[in-house]
């Protein structure tokens, strides 16, 4: 966020905004805690998510939103709070659900990613429960340019391999892999679980339908699924506060 050669890559179609936030509903079990719920969404984007939950009809959210760009095309339900940078104007504690949902590989290099999750951390309430989503590095097809590869190349050739397939003139993205992904949230006091498999699960239930993709995928095995994690094209965790170091 802090790294001015970055760009928006805001997700702006409203109804996969409302799927996704189901999405997240379901694999945070909001409909278990108690209510009201102050949730803090970072990375509003088209304010889909940030609407989703504050107009869901069976959960009472107190939602705020916050972003660098201003791109909303919904605006109601949640408060929004134009920020710099990874810091967040908030106090200490003060959120019950977190959301970072495809944000830490725009906010720059390993210390401003590092930076976002702390103030994931600093702002979480000692109960409360966040969600983390990120590209995983070793995807086949890079999200933001539809370009197979992309994410494979050393960090100082993306941008060359870029220009060279036509795509863009600079990659401003920094895809994890799950050990990095690991080493920043234990380095950050965050205590997480990989939840790839319930997420996958959610999604073909959500956004899939009765597909036959979801049926096939449905009667895999958990332990087969689980394995295939290093190469599943999004890391998702669940995030909580590890306890002060002694």
């Amino acid at each position: 966020m802090a790294d001015k050669a970055l760009q928006p890559h805001a997700v702006l179609d409203l109804p996969s905004r409302a799927k996704k936030g189901a999405k997240i509903a379901e694999i945070l079990q909001l409909s278990s805690r108690p209510s009201p719920i102050r949730l803090l969404e970072i990375g509003t984007g088209s304010g889909g998510i940030a609407h989703h939950f504050g107009t869901h009809p069976g959960l009472s959210c107190e939602v705020t939103a916050v972003d660098v760009c201003d791109q909303r095309q919904v605006r109601g339900g949640y408060r929004f709070v134009p920020v710099e940078g990874v810091q967040l104007p908030f106090e200490d504690a003060h959120f019950d659900v977190v959301i970072t949902n495809h944000v830490i590989e725009h906010v720059g290099d390993r210390n401003a990613q590092a930076a976002h999750l702390r103030e994931v951390r600093r702002v979480l309430a000692p109960s409360g429960i966040g969600y983390l989503a990120v590209p995983n590095r070793w995807m086949l097809v890079e999200p933001h340019y539809r370009l197979a590869f992309l994410s494979w190349w050393p960090e100082a050739l993306r941008s060359p391999y870029l220009r060279w397939m036509g795509k863009g003139s600079h990659y401003d993205c920094r895809p994890l892999t799950q050990p990095q992904l690991d080493g920043l949230l234990e380095e950050a006091g965050l205590g997480y679980r990989h939840v790839e498999v319930e997420a996958l699960g959610a999604t073909l239930r959500l956004e899939s339908g009765h597909s036959r993709l979801a049926f096939a995928v449905a009667r895999l095995p958990a332990p087969v699924l689980r394995a295939l994690t290093p190469i599943i094209p999004t890391l998702i965790c669940t995030l909580w506060r590890a306890p002060d170091a002694q």
